[in-house]
């Protein structure tokens, strides 16, 4: 959440309670003007959900933005099965790959870091999607 509303608003929040929001966004990219929904999920409520409600969240979607804490290893260990889940339910109906990006936040926190930014980038490697490693709070 922090990530989505720094990237909506440019400021930073801190603490976020555990709730889902759609967000609308416009944003000129290349000199067009795009129209964002950002369905913003934490991963605690996606674990406690039925896989119902996340099929529809992957059908729903065109581009997937996985966020995992550098700080947190359990965050980035749940991301293989959650990006094969998703290629499958997108992929499996078309030829197109969907776009996916995995961002490691809290890059300010590197004295907490648990997860390399090698492990981050060869698992994007291996999934073929896209890596950064970013701070929502700078």
């Amino acid at each position: 959440a922090a990530l989505t509303v720094r990237f909506l608003t440019r400021r930073f929040i801190g603490e976020y309670g555990d709730m889902e929001f759609i967000y609308s966004h416009n944003l000129i990219v290349d000199g067009r003007e795009i129209l964002f929904h950002i369905w913003d999920v934490p991963n605690s409520q996606e674990q406690a959900e039925e896989g119902t409600s996340e099929e529809k969240r992957i059908q729903w979607a065109d581009s997937f933005v996985l966020v995992y804490s550098i700080c947190d290893r359990a965050s980035f260990n749940i991301l293989p099965l959650k990006i094969r889940f998703i290629k499958a339910a997108k992929e499996g109906q078309s030829q197109e790959k969907v776009p996916i990006v995995i961002v490691g936040n809290k890059r300010d926190l590197h004295h907490q870091r648990v997860v390399s930014s090698e492990e981050g980038r060869l698992l994007a490697l291996s999934l073929d999607c896209g890596f950064y490693e970013v701070s929502a709070a700078e």
